[in-house]
């Protein structure tokens, strides 16, 4: 397979995957980028169009998967606004009590893990997302590069 594309097909090809790394720079680089590239070269390389379309796809499946998450996390948070504006949640009402200065940490009465552990736990799977997303990326730069073609996992078929 490697021996019918040319150096430049596999070169745009990585760099279009490549260029998803851009987000990290320019806002929404991830997009603009390889579209930018697969778009001028997709006609005339069938190697590129393919590739293009998996790292736009993917792109777009991981963008759609962080708001899902996100999205998760939401009603948590709605619960616990009720609790935040309560007077009595960050202990102002003791201010005035410098002379009677008791540090003891009571575990039935931390409020916040309540809402800790939901945007813990949205948190990593946030930080998951992440790591697929380079982790694919760089797989796909390497092997397109090595002429291979590429289909990432986790992915909707968007752009067919």
């Amino acid at each position: 397979m490697a021996a019918t594309l040319t150096k430049h097909e596999r070169n745009l090809a990585a760099i279009i995957h490549a260029s998803t790394f851009s987000k990290y720079i320019i806002p929404f680089g991830n997009f603009i980028l390889p579209l930018i590239l697969w778009t001028a070269n997709k006609k005339e390389l069938s190697f590129v169009d393919h590739n293009g379309k998996q790292a736009l796809n993917f792109q777009i499946s991981m963008l759609l998967y962080a708001i899902l998450v996100g999205l998760i996390s939401i009603p948590f948070f709605i619960g616990f606004l009720p609790e935040l504006f309560d007077g009595n949640f960050f202990g102002f009402e003791r201010l005035s009590d410098y002379n009677n200065l008791d540090i003891h940490i009571n575990s039935d009465n931390f409020r916040l893990g309540r809402w800790l552990w939901p945007a813990g736990i949205t948190g990593l799977l946030q930080a998951g997302l992440i790591v697929i997303n380079v982790v694919y990326t760089i797989l796909a730069t390497i092997r397109t590069n090595e002429g291979q073609y590429f289909e990432y996992p986790f992915t909707i078929k968007f752009i067919k």
